[in-house]
């Protein structure tokens, strides 16, 4: 499973990942957001020590959402040594994803 990220814990386990972090800001009663989940679920178990594939629950934890200007969801944010390097706003098929992460790799 995707790791959750809070508030608490978005500076350690995305800020500062060895590796390249994809970040899906959601929420729980957004119907694109359980289009892209299964996805991000593939891609966890895909890049599992390559890449960390991680969920941010926007109603929950609104800090980083505002911080990185997420307006809509599902939205989703690869960062690599701290700095967003790629963006996806909505719902995009599975070879989207794999192509903003490998990009990083």
């Amino acid at each position: 499973m995707a790791v959750e990220v809070t508030d608490a814990t978005f500076e350690e386990i995305v800020l500062k990942s060895d590796k390249p972090v994809m970040v899906d800001f959601w929420a729980a009663w957004c119907g694109p957001c359980r289009m892209v989940a299964p996805i991000l679920e593939e891609l966890h178990n895909n890049y599992e020590g390559k890449a960390v594939i991680a969920k941010v629950d926007v109603d929950a934890n609104q800090k980083y959402a505002a911080q990185y200007g997420v307006r809509n969801i599902p939205t989703v944010l690869v960062f690599k040594n701290g700095e967003v390097v790629e963006k996806q706003v909505g719902v995009a098929p599975k070879a989207t994803y794999e192509q903003k992460i490998n990009a990083h790799l």
